[in-house]
């Protein structure tokens, strides 16, 4: 578990993150060879970085040049403590400029695949070929290496690909992170293992038990309140807080009339009569619904639903008497709100619940802050929670309104219940549910002209959308099989009153978002 300063009774590795977008990459690829790892911003102060103990220190990559004005830099001291450094792409550079190299724009940016050789054997290359395909991303390169450094690994364009100093700094141009790099997970191994000789001993096991006693310690004999969903992240916050502190605890399902088709009774069922968390279901559709009358702007729905949100939980919180706010804030989103340089500046609203905290002087419990999505579902699994909340896929806050493209009322509700819910069955059916990140029907705002029988119909369109993604900042739309859309087709026309056509969303994220508004 993290104290407020992020430590952890664990060996961590250290990440100074430059503004990369694969900064948390880095850290999630630590995690799967069992070692913690903590992200915090370049300009950090020596003193925190030294109290930390680092058994390593990765430096990421970054969108800046070293050499420009303003650039993002570290304390040169960390290359005088002794500590193992690893450079990643701007990281390498880094390295490069504080040690006296020379780091230049290059003659042309080098984007996409490279073919690595390896020209000195070196720990970091261990159980590694002499040759294989890395992913590059930079403008800039290393055109003089500091003195004591010498080149162990070239591409065709960039002769120091990878680069080693006495004792143990080390730098390279590619990430080594992204799965598009052979070896890239053995690399950061190497590192950990062979390099900083870490224990591995992070197991969720050990955090489970950690977790359980620190929520105990923390809360002491006051009352928890918490917000539910059915999610994964929720999910397992809330049974992890009720294993610690029993009724205590009390969860909220707050039913707003836009879930999915018998979501409410399903989460009631897995979360009280499953798990045995004490919670309480509170039925405000028609308040959402008839505020959503006439609305028919994404943002505004977004708004509207929110704001009455915060209202409705925050009556059930005040008579609740609770002193803690649980939320299932999760590492990612703690990196994010860090980052100087990084994507997002804020916590994910969906997290922050409006600033209710603040507002009713409740404190935050956060047990999974320290973790990424596929630690929580093995906390998950650990804590014998269903695999259909496990490996559920993720709904939005607002619900169906936004899969609902134009106006939201019961009727077109009911045209997308079902279809959804035919959709998600025959993925289940195919076996392929599981592969699958996100998949999700939406109910577009035309009509189309069919022929249904011996009569001419004219109804409305249902879009399909399934996409496959590790991170999703971005998102590769998922190739289903022929068979299986003609079946998902087939039975949402036959099925679903008011449908007589089906489209399949094949776009990719960017440029398209993954949901629809």
């Amino acid at each position: 578990m993290l104290n407020s300063l992020g430590t952890s009774s664990h060996e961590t590795v250290l990440i100074l993150d430059f503004g990369s977008q694969y900064s948390h990459s880095i850290a999630r690829r630590l995690r799967e060879c069992q070692v913690h790892s903590t992200v915090l911003p370049f300009d950090r102060s020596l003193e925190e970085i030294k109290s930390l103990l680092p058994k390593g220190i990765i430096l990421s990559g970054g969108p800046g040049s070293v050499y420009e004005h303003n650039a993002p830099h570290t304390w040169k001291q960390i290359f005088d403590l002794g500590i193992p450094i690893l450079g990643i792409c701007y990281g390498l550079q880094e390295i490069a400029y504080q040690l006296g190299g020379q780091v230049a724009k290059g003659t042309k940016y080098e984007y996409g695949h490279a073919m690595l050789n390896v020209v000195e054997s070196s720990d970091l290359f261990r159980d590694v070929p002499s040759t294989f395909t890395v992913w590059m991303s930079h403008g800039d390169l290393v055109t003089e290496l500091p003195p004591s450094f010498v080149s162990i690994a070239k591409t065709e364009n960039c002769s120091f690909a990878a680069v080693f100093a006495k004792p143990h700094i080390y730098g390279l141009q590619f990430h080594p992170e992204v799965t598009h790099t052979e070896f890239g997970l053995q690399i950061l191994r190497n590192f950990v293992v062979h390099i900083c000789h870490c224990r591995c001993d992070w197991t969720m096991e050990d955090f489970v038990d950690s977790a359980i006693k620190s929520i105990k310690q923390r809360v002491g004999n006051a009352k928890v309140i918490g917000a539910v969903s059915g999610g994964v992240d929720s999910t397992v916050a809330a049974v992890l807080t009720s294993r610690a502190i029993g009724s205590q605890f009390e969860a909220v399902l707050v039913d707003n009339g836009l879930l999915r088709r018998d979501e409410a009774s399903q989460v009631v069922h897995r979360l009280r009569d499953t798990c045995g968390v004490q919670l309480k279901y509170v039925d405000a559709a028609s308040r959402f619904l008839q505020l959503l009358q006439g609305v028919v702007d994404p943002e505004e729905k977004r708004k509207r639903i929110g704001k009455t949100f915060i209202e409705v939980f925050e009556q059930e919180a005040r008579s609740s008497g609770a002193s803690f706010l649980l939320q299932g804030t999760l590492y990612p989103d703690v990196i994010e709100s860090s980052s100087h340089l990084g994507p997002s500046v804020t916590i994910k609203t969906h997290h922050n619940v409006g600033g209710l905290p603040e507002k009713m002087n409740l404190h935050l419990l956060e047990p999974l802050r320290d973790l990424f999505k596929d630690e929580v579902r093995a906390v998950g699994i650990l804590l014998g929670i269903p695999e259909e909340s496990i490996y559920r896929h993720p709904f939005p806050g607002p619900g169906l309104a936004i899969r609902i493209l134009g106006q939201v009322d019961e009727q077109r509700l009911e045209i997308l219940r079902h279809a959804d819910s035919i959709y998600i069955e025959e993925l289940k059916r195919a076996n392929l549910y599981r592969c699958i990140s996100q998949a999700f029907a939406v109910l577009l705002p035309v009509k189309a002209v069919g022929v249904m029988g011996d009569s001419r119909s004219y109804e409305q369109v249902i879009a399909l959308r399934a996409v496959e993604t590790v991170d999703y900042m971005t998102a590769q739309w998922y190739a289903l099989p022929t068979s299986v859309l003609e079946s998902i087709s087939s039975r949402i026309v036959n099925e679903v009153n008011g449908v007589n056509r089906v489209v399949y969303d094949i776009t990719c994220k960017p440029p398209a978002t993954i949901e629809w508004e």
